[in-house]
Parts: C-alpha cells; sequence; structure tokens
C-alpha cells in the first residue's frame, strides 16, 4: 500500500548505542510477542494516579510512554514510579515542558512563554528553559519533551503559535531551540522538535482541522527545513508531527491534490522528505490523535494504522484505548501495516530508551527535593520577565512614567475582571511607586457613564493605562481585545 519505510541505525545519531546497548533492543524486541508490540507504540494520556489503579493498568497495557497533565509534586513522582516499577520495559514519560516544569509539575516553574525568551533576543534564557525544565522534570521521573517548539510565526492571526513560538526569524528561531535543547539534554531526557512539518503559516487551528503550511519547497527549505536539518543533526531524538499538510511537497511527489493529507498520514512527508532528505533517524510521534485534524481526511479506525503504515513510530493519546487497539490488530490481519513496519517501530521506541539508559537505571523516578520551584529557579524567570518587555511604539514620547507626571492613574483591564490577580498585582506594584490608581470594573460599567464629561476624566486623572490580558490557546480561534468605548 505503501512504499518501503527506511530501516533504523541504532549505531547512528540519535542513539549512537553500543553493542551492549543494541543487545539490549534485540532482546527486549525478541521477547515481545505480537501483542505487546502493538501496545508499545501508544502513548496515552494518563488519567487516574492512583497507585493501585496504576499497577493494575499498566500491567494490562504496557504502553511504550504515559503523558499526564500537571499534578501536585508528591502525585506525580508516585504515579510515575508506580507505572515505572511495574513496567516489564521502561516507559517514556512525557510533557508539555515548553515553558518551563510547570508543564508537569504543579509546582514546577513557570519560567516563560517560548516568545517570551525570543524577545530578550539572548540565547542564554532559551538555554535556562531547557535546563530549568529538563532538571524539574527529572526530578519527578519525567524524560521525554514535547518541546521546543521549532513553528515560525509567519501568520500573525494563526491561533495556536504565537506566545508559544520563538517567533517570525526562522534564524532566532533555530538559535533559541537549539539553546533549549542544549539545555535540557542536561537532565538526561529526550525531546521532541515540533510541529512538523512547521504550523505558522495558516490561520486556523488543527486542534479543529487539518491545517496546511502553504510555502514552496524551496522557501520550506529556507525556513523551517533549515530548522529541523540543524536540530536533526544536533541529536534530536524525536520528532512530533502536526495534523499539517504541506501540499507543495506533496504535489511536488506527484500526489492529486484530492489525495493530500495531513503530514501524521503522508508517507511522502515522512519517508522522502523528513527521514530521505532531512536525514531523521529518531522516532517519529503524531502530535495528539484525538485532536480534530487527525480524523479529518480519514475515520479513526483508518486513520490509526495509516499513522503507522506512512511512518510514524508512536501513537500519541487515544480516544478509546481499547478500540485503537483494535484498529491496529485489525490492520495487520489485513496487511495495511507490517509486522516489519511495527518491528522497526518499536525497535526505534526501545532506541531511545536505551539511549537515554532507561535500561540501566536502578532509579527510575528519584528521591529528589528542593529542586521544583526553587528559589534560583523562581529568581530566573523574574530575571526573564524584565528582560523581555517590549515596547512595540512611543509615539507621543508617554514613558517614562513618572510620579511628577502621571501621579493619578486610571487602570483600565482588558480581558479579565478588575479582581483578576495580575490586575491587583500591577495595581499594588504602582501604588508602591506612589502612583495613584483607581481600577475600572468593566462588569460594573454601564450605559449610566454614558454621558462621562472628557474634561472631568482629564481633571481627575493624568493618565488612562490599559492592560490587556489575553491569551491564545488551543480551541479559540480568535483573541479580540474588547475597549470599553466610553473610556476609548
Amino acid at each position: 500500500m505503501h512504499k518501503k519505510s527506511i530501516k533504523v541505525n541504532l549505531k547512528a545519531k540519535p542513539y549512537d548505542l553500543s553493542d551492549e546497548d543494541i543487545a539490549w533492543v534485540e532482546h527486549t524486541l525478541a521477547k515481545m510477542d505480537l501483542e505487546d508490540r502493538i501496545h508499545q507504540v501508544f502513548a496515552p494520556l494518563g488519567s487516574i494516579p492512583d497507585p493501585e489503579y496504576l499497577k493494575a493498568w499498566v500491567k494490562k497495557y504496557k504502553s511504550g510512554a504515559v503523558m499526564f497533565r500537571p499534578l501536585p509534586l508528591k502525585q506525580i513522582q508516585n504515579a510515575h514510579r508506580t507505572l515505572q516499577d511495574n513496567s516489564e520495559i521502561p516507559l517514556l514519560l512525557a510533557a508539555n515542558l515548553e515553558e518551563g516544569g510547570n508543564g508537569l509539575v504543579e509546582e514546577g516553574t513557570y519560567f516563560g512563554k517560548q516568545l517570551a525568551v525570543a524577545a530578550t533576543d539572548d540565547e542564554e534564557y532559551a538555554f535556562k528553559l531547557g535546563k530549568i525544565a529538563g532538571i524539574e522534570a527529572a526530578a519527578v521521573g519525567g524524560n521525554w519533551a514535547f518541546a521546543p517548539i521549532v513553528d515560525i510565526d509567519m501568520n500573525w492571526r494563526n491561533p495556536i503559535t504565537n506566545l508559544r513560538t520563538y517567533g517570525s526569524d526562522p534564524e532566532r528561531v533555530l538559535q533559541m531551540a537549539r539553546a533549549y535543547k542544549k539545555g535540557f539534554d542536561l537532565s538526561g531526557g529526550a525531546v521532541s522538535i515540533k510541529h512538523f512539518p512547521g504550523d505558522g503559516v495558516d490561520e486556523r487551528d488543527q486542534h479543529l482541522h487539518v491545517t496546511y503550511n502553504t510555502l514552496s519547497v524551496e522557501e520550506w527549505m529556507d525556513t523551517y527545513g533549515k530548522i529541523y536539518r540543524t536540530l536533526i543533526e544536533d541529536g534530536a531524538h524525536t520528532v512530533m508531527v502536526g495534523h499539517i499538510a504541506f501540499p507543495a511537497y506533496s504535489r511536488s511527489k506527484g500526489v492529486p491534490d484530492k489525495e493530500i493529507k495531513s503530514a501524521t498520514l503522508s508517507p511522502e512527508l515522512l519517508q522522502d522528505l523528513l527521514r530521505e532528505e532531512l536525514g531523521f533517524n529518531g522516532m517519529i510521534t503524531t502530535d495528539a490523535t484525538p485532536m480534530v485534524g487527525f480524523g479529518t481526511d480519514v475515520k479513526r479506525e483508518h486513520a490509526i494504522p495509516l499513522a503507522l503504515a506512512s511512518g510514524c513510530d508512536m501513537i500519541l493519546f487515544n480516544r478509546n484505548y481499547d478500540e485503537d487497539l483494535q484498529f491496529l490488530r485489525q490492520s495487520l490481519k489485513e496487511g495495511i501495516v507490517s509486522e516489519e513496519r511495527l518491528e522497526d517501530a518499536v525497535r526505534r521506541i526501545l532506541g531511545v530508551k536505551a539511549s537515554l539508559g532507561l535500561h540501566k537505571k536502578k532509579e527510575l523516578v528519584p528521591s529528589v527535593d528542593g529542586v521544583v520551584g526553587c528559589e534560583e529557579h523562581v529568581q530566573a524567570a523574574k530575571d526573564l520577565a524584565d528582560r523581555c518587555v517590549t515596547l512595540v511604539r512611543d509615539h507621543e514620547n508617554i514613558l517614562p512614567i513618572t510620579k511628577d507626571k502621571h501621579k493619578r492613574i486610571y487602570l483600565m483591564p482588558l480581558g479579565v475582571p478588575a479582581d483578576e490577580q495580575i490586575i491587583q498585582y500591577f495595581k499594588e506594584s504602582l501604588e508602591k511607586k506612589e502612583f495613584i490608581v483607581q481600577v475600572q470594573d468593566v462588569r460594573t460599567y454601564g450605559f449610566e457613564k454614558a454621558d462621562q464629561s472628557i474634561q472631568d476624566l482629564k481633571e481627575n486623572f493624568d493618565l488612562a493605562l490599559f492592560v490587556a490580558v489575553e491569551r491564545t490557546k488551543s480551541n479559540r480561534t480568535q483573541v479580540r481585545l474588547n475597549f470599553n468605548p466610553f473610556i476609548a
């Protein structure tokens, strides 16, 4: 059905395994029956951290990886320890570590969004982000980062990239991503560069629809392609593939327009482009498969096996785990996925585990205190907050704001109520500097103020300060700033 996939070389990057390590991979693989191999290619989302539940769960499902959403420190540490202690094969324990240790642990350090790091124009902050995220994750057993994001924010309307990227300059994105990887590598874990073939060109959300990278092949090679090629050469263990199509490349390989699919289901993007042209020898994982973009091209019962047949090695998250397992079992019987392709996928997964030394570690989840959310990490985050402040423009030379010129400030929140913590913090910080601050509560501001005198406002206040707190996030396809017309 599909072109023959390229076999893994465990002696080459990103594995660089010794003969002893390769022997462990092959011995482990040989002991696994077909059912064990089917289970190994799934990375479900953890839901219940109860130890007794997890003991039974991991013995039944034997998955290759698990990811929990952020939980309290002791809870996630115990959940990870239970999983590892009761699994025959060490697990990859993943997290979205894009902005710090808070991606795995509730008490973890929120270092800052990738765009904040980029705003400093200093690679050292990207290095610190990777280092802090890695160290804090490792303290609770985390060993796989779904980061750094290497998308390019080419389209400001994109609802997903934005703050999650290192900006619109491909060179800066590359420099920052490389620095993040260097920092994270210190923890002994694996990164996953994402979202191949690259988000940030379209203005839609792949959580809701297949999106498109509409660059020409030449433009892509000079931007996204350069970023992926360099990080692959740097030894990135895994690549996360988005539900993003790359029509120009698919057409160049003779794929008719009506058959162009997202990269998750496209052998020409995974085999020809990622493996052959960019030289990626590591493990390919899908992005979250419950996203609507995954099931847009074909029904889930076909999409799950098609992703593996096309070249993905690991299936991220499930809708119904048992159903997904059955979809893959049935596809093997029907020859849609060959046992040879499944074996290669499992070999790549085991190779990542061996390259991280998981098969040799006596303590996969350490008993570490004083690392997560420590003062050193918090102070580093504060330094970033100071450095990332960006002045877009100041045509009227209002800045700097001083108590001599702007003693009385009218503070208008945009996007959050007046009692939101960040607004109160802003108010209190100004008052410590001896400003007089009145916060307008937009929830109580009605038409009774429609005839308010502009002259009165000018006499009572020296400055109107609007504070916008609007957050981009998945499934929110637009963000708008709503100004109060009676003040604006």
